[in-house]
């Protein structure tokens, strides 16, 4: 399950990060005397997540270790300039991811929102990929079951919820336009989308393990969405770099011939997954996603020591 820690105010965005600014950060902005500087304190904060994620590849330290974040840019509703900010999101469908405008249950809409009203056209980064996404404000029957479904994986949203007059609007982020993944070469590519895969996993495992009895409805999203990411990126490599490494790479036949088996191991245990997902028993769900884990890793390994430096 993914943190929600109730006293976060979005700032813009950590709450749906699961995380909170540093007592450092919290005490100057506490100092802070007008409205103006504390505007400077979030605006520097914000900044500084920015940089770290940017720079490590989407992953950030502190209290937004292990959170799902993205930054979404977006154009500003006044004045037209482009404005980044760092929020938390959940796995929806293959090609869209939802955010949640709580701005800690206050009583106005968060400006990122308001920005995708007026241009719901916004660049959205992952660490690995950067993709243009058209928003989609979600409304009425569709918004009500989808925010209880997050509520369901985070009960802050309830709270939140609880604290103001506004229903918290909820928007799906679909891509509709990407590009490679933010890398030198084809095998630092290589090394970041692996990156990702471990990462998710790892929080997975760690939602799976605190769910208690049984698989709550998001968490099952995430499981399935990782599930076919990870078959999608198979294929990929089944059909195009494997091909084309042997044709460069003679050989690399051997090796190749123990992928492709590795490959076929993994989307038994996928397919396994994807079955247990539906079932009542954690216990089961929590095996499941160990063995993965353990099969995985080491085929990543694997993969990454025979072809990373021939990619590079």
């Amino acid at each position: 399950m993914a943190r929600v820690l109730p006293c976060c105010r979005e700032l813009p965005a950590c709450r749906a990060a699961g995380g909170f600014p540093s007592r450092t950060s919290l005490r100057a902005f506490r100092r802070a005397r007008n409205p103006a500087r504390k505007n400077s304190v979030l605006n520097n904060f914000t900044q500084q997540i920015i940089e770290e994620f940017r720079a490590n590849a989407g992953r950030v330290g502190g209290p937004f270790d292990g959170a799902r974040l993205l930054l979404l840019t977006t154009t500003g509703a006044r004045f037209g300039k482009p404005h980044t900010t760092v929020l938390g999101y959940y796995p929806d469908t293959a090609d869209r991811v939802l955010v949640v405008g709580s701005a800690g249950g206050g009583a106005k809409h968060p400006d990122w929102y308001h920005n995708l009203l007026a241009n719901p056209r916004a660049t959205v980064e992952t660490g690995v990929f950067t993709y243009e996404a058209e928003a989609l404000v979600l409304r009425d029957a569709e918004r009500h079951e989808t925010f209880a479904r997050l509520a369901e994986a985070d009960p802050g949203w309830a709270e939140y919820q609880s604290k103001t007059t506004r229903i918290i609007p909820v928007v799906a982020l679909t891509q509709v336009a990407g590009g490679p993944p933010n890398a030198g070469s084809f095998g630092a590519a290589l090394r970041l989308i692996h990156g990702a895969f471990r990462r998710e996993l790892a929080l997975v495992r760690r939602e799976v393990a605190s769910s208690g009895p049984g698989i709550g409805a998001q968490l099952r999203i995430n499981c399935l969405t990782l599930c076919r990411g990870l078959h999608i990126h198979h294929t990929f490599e089944s059909g195009g770099l494997f091909p084309s490494m042997l044709e460069r790479h003679p050989e690399l036949a051997a090796t190749i011939t123990t992928l492709e088996a590795e490959h076929a191991k993994i989307a038994g245990l996928l397919e396994a997954l994807q079955t247990l997902v539906s079932t009542p028993s954690t216990t089961s769900v929590l095996a499941a996603v160990d063995e993965l884990i353990t099969e995985l890793t080491q085929h990543l390994d694997y993969e990454e020591e025979q072809l990373i430096p021939l990619l590079d």
